[in-house]
């Protein structure tokens, strides 16, 4: 018995409610359909199928096999239409969305690299701070840092970051280094708008927030991270975003033992079945490029 074969013809007449309709639909004949499945059951040892004169319908064994060689059938679909997108040299448009700072450093760099290695395909990288829902926006791949919520949406965990408090040596010489976040409050924060106020801390399986307070805000990191530097305050960053300063020694990290759990960064796409040929080639290149690149201190 050809196994896959009886399996696309079970799942043929699960789908048309009937032997004659599953024969005409495979350009086969009844008598060979009837005999697929017979040899189908007897070798699964049930029946899947109640039969009268007049209808047939699934039994509950059939149900569940129904499911089962639909998932097989779909994961054998996928795969050749990933080896067939292989043998394609990928082209067209491809959408890309990630985090401002991230995508500047990290994602247009190898963004770049790919178009270098696949001229035929066009990239636009469109880097922001919110969530754009890749959807509704016909965003082709997407870069997220945090948790993801449940939805649709496939996810690759390529690494993960910290979110650090740090100052100038010449800060804390001044100030005093902080033994608990509550410190912080005889201190002067240096903080963007609307991200993490009052910022949040973690103490054994325990959150908590302090309401920080400063004299400087900022609405983009980079200038938030140059205040710091030049010694006015504390600032709450992303490990990657102060990680050439921290190696440097320009900044020091405080309240290690205070942080929150690190957050994935993931590669977020719509779908996995039948991917252009074009974005399987980017999201394999994204990974591979940032790949243990990402310092988490």
């Amino acid at each position: 018995m050809d196994k896959l074969k009886a399996i696309r013809t079970f799942v043929q007449i699960a789908a048309d409610g009937s032997l004659t309709g599953a024969a005409r639909s495979l350009g086969s004949s009844l008598p060979a359909v009837v005999r697929q499945l017979a040899e189908l059951e007897a070798s699964l040892g049930v029946r899947l199928f109640n039969r009268t004169t007049r209808r047939i319908s699934l039994t509950e064994e059939g149900h569940r096999y129904l499911q089962s060689c639909t998932d097989i059938l779909s994961s054998l679909e996928e795969a050749e239409a990933s080896l067939a997108a292989d043998s394609v040299e990928p082209s067209g448009s491809l959408l890309i969305t990630a985090p401002v700072m991230f995508g500047q450093i990290y994602v247009a760099p190898a963004t770049t690299r790919f178009v270098q290695r696949y001229d035929k395909v066009r990239c636009q990288l469109h880097l922001n701070d919110r969530n754009i829902d890749l959807l509704e926006n016909g965003i082709d791949v997407g870069i997220r840092i945090g948790k993801l919520p449940d939805s649709s949406l496939i996810a690759r965990q390529i690494s993960t970051v910290r979110r650090v408090v740090v100052a100038s040596p010449e800060y804390l010489a001044q100030q005093g280094i902080p033994k608990h976040p509550k410190d912080l409050l005889q201190g002067n924060a240096v903080r963007i708008f609307s991200r993490w106020q009052p910022w949040t801390f973690q103490e054994g399986e325990k959150q908590f927030t302090v309401p920080v307070t400063g004299n400087l805000e900022f609405n983009q990191i980079s200038p938030a991270i140059d205040a710091c530097l030049a010694g006015m305050g504390f600032g709450l960053f992303m490990s990657y975003q102060v990680a050439p300063y921290i190696q440097q020694g320009l900044l020091k990290v405080v309240l290690e033992n205070f942080e929150q759990s690190p957050r994935p960064i993931s590669v977020v796409y719509p779908h996995a079945q039948l991917l252009p040929a074009r974005t399987r080639a980017f999201i394999d290149w994204i990974i591979q490029e940032l790949d243990g690149v990402v310092p988490v201190l």
